[in-house]
């Protein structure tokens, strides 16, 4: 069922059918009631498609009234399976926009909706009446193999609901805004191809292929909105469909595209956090699934959640459900410093029990051997939780000691690939790390050596506070080396810091930046380059 019969595919077109009577069986009559006007086609007034952020808006605020019940009650209609076919009407409550199911009916001749029963009434008018206004019908022919063999809606309409030989109409009802979707729906499942390139029109066809069951017509729709300019709008808009479209097989290549689109737009999330603080959920969480955000460390990302949580959501009870359910599984708690770890104990925005497993988990993951840690990142159920993005500040691994005097190792891992980015000037800035009480920091360079005679790497070590306070540090620069694979000392010395001082060595490896960037070179294990630090403070 639902074969792919468009023009780019090469497949049969049945053009010369639609409301054809010589080509068809059965009459289709489109009954127009009066409704909210969605944006995105022509109403009764005969307006003109919107623009997206209209249709947005206009989404927006149907789902607003419907949860606050005054979207009223419509009747939906079922078509019994018994040899009459009897059409009963059956109380319920609309449902939102593009989830609601089609309305339909089978009967055995074209009603006249003017012409009066014995009570003076149509019988097939009075409770339609009841619940709103028909301004207007269509009819038009259609052959039921064509439809059937498109959507499973009519399949199962035609074979269950039109039992007797002579039952030749059908009826849809319809709200006058879903009218021109409906009209190309049709025409598509005749010829595969639809008349328009309007994004808003566009929308409203695949809403309706989705309720009528056309997955290829879907699949159409998405493959046209992928292939117009997308922006930040048209992106959240996508994201935003009901979550029946937007989880469909066929429209996922266009919310995957929408979703690549704000995460490239928003990766510097840094330069643009005023902006993205205006971004609904749907967005930010495209955003915090990239690996490739440009974000100082885990901790700026933790930061802004809490932060853009706090502005869309003033109620507590509604911030902790949204931060628990949709957004704390997007931050990536095993790259977050211990210290930030910390308040994430305390904040009261978190639900504690929650709170709590996640700092478990990351103290568990910061504590586990590297190969374990390297095949989580690796796994694909979990390489989204552990996975380093591309943070400014690299991460760090550091262990402390307080007896028989201050003392913490820190281990710095680069990727080849960052470190040739590095040419010719670059630096790469660790995650702070503490000691005694003062805060400092790694950093790598491509520089020219002391002679400035060539370029080559260079490792220097800084403290973070700036102010008054000094402390003499007695450290030593080490790195792992092949064949051994054992850390071997390349530079130690002391020094006397204060506030945003730095101290290191511009040739570490005592090499030209080419030897040390060779495949042959000694300092790189597997394409990484493991660099460690031990800083000591002998002094009171």
């Amino acid at each position: 069922m639902d074969p792919d019969f468009s023009r780019a595919s090469g497949g049969p077109s049945f053009e010369f059918a639609f409301n054809s009577v010589n080509f068809s069986d059965r009459v289709l009559r489109i009954e127009i009631v009066a409704g909210d006007d969605a944006p995105g086609a022509k109403g009764a007034a005969g307006e003109g498609c919107l623009s997206l952020a209209d249709w947005a808006r206009h989404r927006k605020r149907r789902r607003e009234e419907l949860r606050r019940g005054k979207g009223g009650k419509a009747f939906g209609l079922k078509v019994e399976s018994g040899a009459n076919c009897k059409v009963e009407a059956e109380e319920c409550y609309t449902y939102e926009e593009g989830n609601e199911e089609p309305v339909a009916m089978i009967e055995e001749s074209p009603p006249d909706i003017e012409q009066d029963g014995e009570d003076g009434q149509s019988s097939d008018s009075s409770w339609s009446m009841e619940c709103t206004q028909i301004l207007r019908v269509k009819s038009i022919y259609i052959s039921s193999a064509i439809l059937a063999a498109k959507s499973p809606f009519f399949y199962k309409l035609f074979s269950n609901g039109m039992k007797e030989s002579d039952q030749r109409h059908a009826t849809l009802r319809i709200t006058a805004s879903e009218e021109n979707a409906l009209m190309e729906l049709l025409s598509f499942m005749y010829c595969g191809k639809l008349t328009t390139n309007q994004p808003t029109l566009l929308l409203d066809i695949l809403m309706i292929a989705d309720k009528f069951e056309v997955v290829s017509c879907m699949r159409h729709c998405s493959q046209l909105l992928r292939s117009l300019p997308m922006t930040t709008e048209s992106a959240l808009l996508y994201l935003d469909l009901p979550s029946s479209i937007s989880m469909a097989t066929a429209v996922q290549p266009l919310t995957d595209t929408a979703k690549e689109f704000l995460a490239n737009k928003y990766k510097d999330l840094t330069k643009f956090q005023d902006e993205a603080m205006t971004i609904p959920l749907s967005g930010i969480e495209a955003i915090l699934w990239s690996n490739d955000l440009q974000v100082a460390s885990e901790d700026a990302i933790y930061d802004f959640v809490i932060k853009w949580a706090r502005a869309q959501y003033p109620k507590l009870e509604e911030r902790r459900e949204i931060l628990g359910t949709r957004l704390l599984p997007l931050v990536r708690f095993c790259h977050m410093t211990c210290r930030k770890l910390r308040k994430v104990l305390a904040c009261s925005d978190l639900d504690h029990e929650q709170a709590t497993k996640c700092v478990t988990e990351a103290l568990l993951y910061k504590a586990d051997a590297p190969h374990r840690q390297r095949a989580l990142a690796a796994d694909v159920m979990t390489c989204r939780k552990y996975a380093e993005r591309a943070y400014k500040y690299r991460p760090l691994k550091v262990v402390e000691f307080d007896r028989p005097y201050p003392q913490c190792i820190a281990y710095l891992d680069l990727k080849r690939e960052e470190c040739s980015r590095l040419f010719p000037s670059g630096r790469i800035y660790s995650q702070a790390f503490h000691l005694a009480g003062q805060g400092f920091f790694l950093s790598a360079h491509c520089n020219m050596d002391q002679q400035s005679a060539f370029y080559c790497f260079g490792l220097f070590l800084g403290m973070q506070e700036k102010g008054s306070t000094s402390v003499t540090v007695d450290y030593e620069f080490a790195a792992r080396t092949r064949p051994s694979g054992e850390f071997v000392s390349k530079y130690k010395g002391y020094y006397t810091f204060t506030g945003g001082k730095a101290v290191g060595y511009r040739n570490l490896f005592a090499i030209p930046w080419p030897s040390f960037m060779a495949d042959d070179s000694l300092f790189f294990i597997d394409g990484v380059l493991h660099l460690r630090a031990e800083l000591t403070i002998k002094q009171p």
